[in-house]
C-alpha cells in the first residue's frame, strides 16, 4: 500500500513538471504578413527600377520561408535564386548579408559561413525587423553589386517603416 501511495505521487508530481514545461514552452511570435511582404518586395524592385537596375525581390518570414516575390522585365535568371538566399541567410543569422559576408572575410573563424547549405554571402540580405525582433528579411539580385542590391531592399523596407513598429 506504501508503495502504491508514493508511485501515485511521483506520477502526479511528473505529470506537473510536464504540464508547467509545457506551458512555458508555447510562444508567441511575431511574423511578417503574405500583404506586408508583397509591398516591401514591390518598393524594393521599385527603388531598384528607379535606379536603372532590373532585379528580383524575395520576402522570407521568420523561418526563411518564401513569402513573396517580385521580378522585374527583364531581370537574369539567377536573380531568382541569389535574391531567395540572400533572404534566408539574412532572416537565419538576423543580420544583413553584406555585414556577414563582411565578418566571415576578417574573421578566419567565420571563414566557413559561405558553406552552410542555403546561406549566400552576398550583400542585398537585409532583415525585416519588428523593435529587436526580427519578422522576416528581404534579399535583392540583379544590381551591379550587393552594395547597391541592399539601398533597393533598404528603400523598400523604408517604404512601409510605419508598417514595423
Amino acid at each position: 500500500m506504501q508503495k502504491t501511495i508514493a508511485q501515485t505521487a511521483a506520477a502526479i508530481a511528473l505529470a506537473l513538471i510536464a504540464t508547467a514545461a509545457n506551458a512555458e514552452g508555447v510562444r508567441t511570435e511575431r511574423n511578417i504578413s503574405l500583404d506586408l511582404a508583397n509591398q516591401i518586395a514591390a518598393h524594393t524592385v521599385a527603388a531598384c527600377a528607379a535606379n536603372g537596375y532590373n532585379v528580383t525581390a524575395t520576402v522570407v518570414d521568420r523561418a526563411g520561408t518564401v513569402r513573396a516575390v517580385q521580378r522585374a522585365d527583364n531581370a537574369g535568371p539567377h536573380t531568382l535564386e541569389a535574391s531567395r538566399l540572400k533572404a534566408y541567410t539574412s532572416a537565419s543569422a538576423k543580420n544583413t548579408t553584406l555585414a556577414i559576408m563582411e565578418g566571415s572575410q576578417k574573421n578566419p573563424a567565420a571563414a566557413n559561413l559561405g558553406q552552410i547549405p542555403g546561406y549566400l554571402l552576398l550583400g542585398g540580405g537585409v532583415p525585416l525587423k519588428v523593435g529587436n525582433e526580427v519578422i522576416g528579411a528581404v534579399g535583392v539580385g540583379g544590381a551591379p553589386g550587393g552594395h547597391l542590391d541592399e539601398q533597393c531592399a533598404l528603400a523598400g523596407i523604408s517604404k512601409v517603416a510605419e508598417q514595423l513598429k
